[in-house]
């Protein structure tokens, strides 16, 4: 049985999307299984020009699809372009479950709290009473077990399968009563992401639902972008100034503070630049609520990978090493922020938003983009449409407008793709091959067109040198 768009002769199950089909954001993918009853895996934020198929964007949040029949959300993880339209789903009437993993029940109450707070209200009561609401909904699923969700007239089966893009990231299995399974992706990463798991792949699938943010391109290797990094921070020391990195507050932050822990011990002797030691070198996190994620992640030490457990065991702390300082109140971010861009004393800054779409991160670049002492650094992807793409695409001597004013950018800017949370076409077609029945239907989402098209193309290529019947396109709707 395929997983169609619409359910041509009566049969079921069918895919509806709802977001991350026109770009990277907003993924909400329907699942239904009849007239009555379907699950809703995922229900995300749109940033920059992304838009929904009904009209839903970055500025117009309201639930643009009929949840009539939605009976239970299943969440892939805690990126707000995967759950950031939660309240608003609530507030639209919807009254099932919440599924998703137990790490991922740690951290969603405060992604979900800072939604709430910026796009709906402050008010302490109506922000408690919100919380109090999801955590009457949430059910935390361990991974690597079927567990039954109820339906109208009947259930369906769910499994989590780690999906090693952040922590408590899933790949979710959907199966009906006839048998048939349906995989959403969610985000997949890279096999060698410091702190986490690698992605394991489902048994089988009937239909594969996959993200392609890098269908297209292959990332470097941990070495090689752990290289980069260590010449991305002598050059930064040697020009006198900051290294600023844009960073979401979840997933990517950890990843750097891991991976900066691991230079500054490795190099802890050795001087970074003339009179600067790598072992004094201050890395600022100015971003409560990265904070906020960074001490959960290391509450959930249980649950990081055998490398990052063992360095933990020898006494070191690869999340909070002594030249970690936090930045909390806004005060204080604006005394940072004007030290560092009027001294010249070398540190690396990270702060959101990883796009520099909003958040402390736009005051350091209004501060320091036309002084060429400092350094940008990006480590993630840029949607089309934020100011971190126009950075990222126009670089040195070309300008960007931040909230309404224009800046010229003076200071170098480079990009480290290996980074990103997100696998590259390897790690892709990887999680295809892992597999012990492989899809015959794979519907390609969550990415630009030309990355969404390589990856189809790849996985033709893939399936034709096994003689394999495939079918895979990019679903518009």
């Amino acid at each position: 049985m395929d997983c169609r768009d619409e359910p041509r002769d009566g049969s079921f199950p069918y895919v509806v999307h709802h977001g991350a089909v026109q770009g990277v954001t907003g993924s909400a993918h329907e699942w239904v299984v009849s007239e009555s009853s379907s699950v809703l895996i995922d229900c995300g934020l749109f940033q920059g020009r992304d838009t929904g198929p009904a009209g839903a964007s970055a500025s117009d949040l309201a639930i643009d699809f009929d949840i009539s029949r939605v009976r239970a959300v299943v969440l892939t993880h805690v990126h707000v372009d995967h759950v950031g339209r939660l309240p608003w789903l609530l507030a639209a009437g919807y009254e099932g479950p919440i599924y998703c993993s137990v790490p991922s029940a740690r951290l969603l109450p405060v992604v979900l709290e800072d939604a709430f707070r910026l796009g709906i209200s402050r008010q302490p009561e109506r922000v408690d009473a919100f919380l109090q609401l999801l955590a009457s909904r949430l059910q935390a699923v361990p991974y690597d077990h079927w567990v039954p969700v109820s339906l109208v007239g009947g259930s369906v089966d769910i499994q989590l399968l780690p999906a090693g893009h952040i922590m408590g990231s899933a790949s979710v299995s959907c199966r009906d009563a006839g048998g048939h399974i349906t995989v959403f992706s969610g985000d997949l990463g890279a096999r060698d992401t410091p702190i986490l798991a690698p992605p394991q792949s489902p048994p089988r699938a009937d239909c594969l639902v996959i993200e392609s943010t890098y269908g297209g391109r292959l990332h470097e290797g941990r070495a090689e972008r752990t290289a980069r990094l260590e010449r991305a921070l002598l050059r930064a020391m040697e020009d006198r100034g900051t290294l600023l990195i844009p960073a979401f507050s979840i997933g990517r932050t950890q990843e750097l503070l891991y991976e900066l822990e691991s230079l500054i011990h490795r190099n802890a002797d050795r001087e970074l630049a003339e009179g600067v030691n790598w072992a004094d070198l201050p890395v600022v996190l100015d971003s409560p609520l990265a904070t906020r994620f960074t001490r959960i992640y290391r509450e959930l030490e249980p649950c990081w990978d055998q490398e990052a457990r063992a360095r933990y065991r020898q006494g070191r702390r690869p999340l909070g090493f002594r030249q970690l300082l936090t930045v909390d109140t806004h005060t204080a971010h604006q005394k940072m922020v004007r030290h560092l861009a009027d001294s010249g004393r070398p540190a690396v800054v990270i702060a959101a938003s990883g796009m520099c779409a909003g958040g402390r991160i736009v005051n350091y670049l209004k501060a320091m983009l036309g002084d060429p002492r400092h350094n940008l650094l990006f480590v993630g992807y840029q949607a089309v449409g934020t100011p971190g793409r126009t950075i990222q695409s126009r670089g040195q001597g070309g300008s960007v407008v931040l909230e309404g004013q224009s800046f010229p950018i003076r200071l170098p800017v480079t990009s480290i793709s290996g980074y990103s949370a997100h696998g590259d076409q390897r790690d892709l077609l990887n999680f295809v091959r892992g597999m012990q029945h492989w899809p015959a239907q794979i519907r390609v989402v969550h990415g630009d067109d030309d990355a969404k098209n390589a990856l189809v193309q790849a996985l033709e290529h893939l399936y034709q040198a096994e003689g394999l019947q495939l079918e895979a396109y990019c679903p518009q709707r």
